[in-house]
């Protein structure tokens, strides 16, 4: 029986499988790509065979055309499937649409990648599926104790307040273009608000396609159609980040920007994005999620991919597990990735 470093390796492209003879989201085009989800940041184009979710391969497709990859292979969920000397499956990872952790049987052992994942109420997306396994590999991009998000709705809630003090301004929110600016849409809706929601041209291709996959978004406006930007005070705009404080928002009514990520958290963030509304919100897990991940997985030894990974490599030992950290290169700060 051939323990998981034995067959599991990081070099300049990223994490290999030798026994499966592929990359887990690797940085550079490689022979064969096993993708997690569809941020930029573990999805990228030119590989030669990639296996991915049906989902994330359409998010592909839309990001980098229909020849991102010579191959594509589409593996549903709990679907298993042979490569070389062993077996992949993927899990739902609770992130963002199609998102997955990658479960690899190898020699009697198993071990999970999580990719990016959450545990928080998402109806976008798959919740995250606790798998058992020998060697849990997890990200800890808000691995530090000091973070803790709130409930999502509690976050959009103080949009919907602001809104109702402020009928005068257009509100104005920095989301990421896949995950976050759905999630909003569909918190909002959650808790009533049915108007409909103005749209910075670039978020439209995504909601589209989440809309394909039956994950209702109610009525979206594209900004350009609207006869006269005055109308959109008083009014919720969704937009990217980088479109927070270019010519396009400049033109908008007396605007109260809000920025949406669980960065917000930390004050000079939010003053980064010259934010007068943080909301925190996150796709990916805080600290006692991170643990209650540990907890529930049981796994005997626990590798940490990016983020802070010294803390919850430490956090983890004074659990009983073994653990240590990869450092893979290529890797962002997740809700200030661009996503």
């Amino acid at each position: 029986m051939q323990h998981p470093r034995y067959w599991i390796n990081s070099n300049e492209n990223g994490l290999y499988c030798e026994a499966l003879d592929a990359y887990i989201d690797p940085v550079n085009p490689v022979h064969r790509a096993i993708i997690t989800h569809g941020h930029a940041d573990h999805a990228r184009p030119g590989h030669g065979e990639v296996y991915a979710t049906p989902e994330t391969m359409a998010i592909m497709r839309i990001r980098y055309g229909d020849n991102h990859a010579e191959k594509q292979i589409e593996l549903n969920y709990s679907n298993n499937i042979s490569l070389r000397n062993g077996s992949l499956m993927f899990k739902p990872a609770g992130h963002i649409l199609g998102s997955a952790q990658a479960v690899i049987d190898h020699s009697d052992h198993r071990l999970v990648l999580s990719g990016d994942y959450k545990r928080s109420h998402d109806p976008t997306c798959a919740a995250f599926e606790v798998t058992q396994c020998d060697v849990f590999v997890s990200e800890a991009t808000f691995g530090l104790p000091v973070f803790k998000h709130p409930p999502i709705n509690q976050e959009v809630n103080k949009l919907l307040t602001s809104l109702a003090l402020f009928p005068e301004r257009c509100h104005l929110v920095g989301v990421y273009a896949l995950g976050k600016c759905q999630r909003v849409i569909l918190a909002l809706r959650e808790l009533g608000y049915h108007k409909p929601i103005y749209m910075h041209g670039a978020l439209l291709k995504l909601c589209e396609l989440y809309s394909s996959y039956g994950v209702t978004l109610g009525d979206m406006i594209p900004v350009t159609e609207v006869e006269s930007l005055k109308s959109l005070a008083g009014e919720i705009v969704l937009a990217p980040p980088s479109a927070l404080h270019d010519r396009w928002s400049r033109k908008l009514p007396n605007v109260m920007t809000a920025m949406a990520s669980g960065w917000m958290q930390i004050r000079a963030r939010s003053k980064q994005r010259k934010a007068e509304l943080p909301l925190i919100i996150s796709d990916h897990c805080d600290w006692p999620e991170l643990l209650q991940t540990l907890k529930q997985v049981n796994p005997q030894e626990v590798w940490v991919t990016h983020g802070r990974e010294a803390a919850l490599v430490h956090q983890a030992q004074l659990m009983g597990y073994q653990a240590k950290a990869l450092s893979l290169i290529g890797r962002s700060d997740g809700d200030d990735d661009g996503e």
